[in-house]
């Protein structure tokens, strides 16, 4: 008897738990249509104080260890090579002015790493010009990183770029929209600076100082060898290094990677290539060569890609041109 008066009232509890309203439960942040900026101002300007202390330590301890926590890719490279420059020249040569106040800084707006942001810095105390600076991020929990930097051109204008409050766009390195995409406008110009105008596409390009200093210094090193010997140079160009921002105009500013290969060969048996410069001399482990003689440049390159039908051609907005190896045989 009891079981069966408890039964209907279990029973009854039961359909009125059925039949309870659902707690609410809280509804998620609707996903932002366009992605945010990856840092706000102040937290870039942190990043460029800590990367200037980094510089500064290492600087005056010559130390390439000390770079690490702040520096890396072609920057790395290049300023331990700088280090061993002002080392053999007894602090004649000392390394590349890097201001880390700011004139325009370019954030990209995305929500994936790896992360590029460019700063163009004020103008050096030597009063050569701005630089534009290079810093990844590689990774969520990584630092920002000093990746490289290249100096701006005489004359040169930036092309207009969004707010850093806004962030602009990231495009690939295969982007369309564009007089070519970031990937080719590097393979191309490595093309030129190899034919010169002879090139299928030099017309593409405007002309710039970093092209005509390359001419320049090939010519006179295969003038300086004349009969004794021949002198070649390669110029390849790193994809994986490619990156690119958006400019208002629908555009882009690229950067990239370049590896410049100067070999001089001798053609005459018995000569011997006097190994001159003592930061070169250093590099390579001997002051002359008994066959030929290599240095290794790490370039950096930021080129301006106009868009698809403007009929502009690709600029060099900024370039830096350094030996981080040499040596010989």
């Amino acid at each position: 008897m009891t079981a069966r008066r408890v039964l209907p009232a279990a029973l009854g509890l039961a359909l009125l738990a059925g039949c309870a309203t659902p707690l609410p439960q809280p509804a998620p942040e609707p996903a932002p249509a366009v992605a945010p900026a990856v840092t706000t101002v102040d937290q870039s300007t942190d990043v460029l104080t800590q990367l200037g202390e980094v510089l500064a330590q290492a600087d005056v301890a010559l130390d390439p260890a000390a770079l690490a926590p702040r520096v890396t890719g072609p920057a790395l490279a290049t300023r331990t090579a700088e280090y061993v420059r002002m080392s053999a020249t007894a602090g004649a040569k000392p390394p590349t002015v890097l201001p880390t106040d700011e004139q325009v800084l370019i954030v990209p707006q995305t929500t994936a790493w790896p992360r590029t942001q460019l700063v163009v810095t004020e103008q050096p105390d030597d009063l050569q010009a701005p630089r534009i600076l290079v810093l990844q991020q590689a990774a969520p929990r990584e630092q920002y990183k000093l990746w490289g930097w290249a100096r701006m051109g005489q004359g040169v204008q930036m092309p207009a770029t969004a707010a850093p409050e806004t962030g602009s766009a990231v495009v690939a390195p295969d982007a369309t929209g564009l007089v070519t995409t970031p990937t080719d406008a590097f393979a191309r110009y490595a093309d030129v600076l190899t034919n010169g105008d002879a090139s299928q596409f030099a017309a593409g390009f405007a002309p710039d100082a970093f092209r005509a200093g390359i001419e320049a210094a090939r010519a006179a090193t295969a003038a300086g060898v004349q009969a004794a010997g021949t002198a070649t140079e390669t110029y390849t160009v790193d994809p994986a290094s490619v990156v690119g921002l958006a400019t208002v105009d629908g555009g882009a500013i690229v950067v990239g990677q370049v590896t410049t290969v100067s070999t001089v060969t001798l053609t005459v048996a018995g000569g011997t290539i006097p190994i001159s410069d003592p930061f070169y001399a250093a590099l390579a482990g001997t002051q002359s060569a008994g066959g030929s003689f290599t240095r290794t440049f790490t370039d950096v390159l930021v080129m301006y890609v106009p868009p698809e039908g403007s009929g502009a051609p690709v600029q060099v907005l900024a370039a830096e041109h350094a030996v981080t190896a040499a040596s010989a045989s």
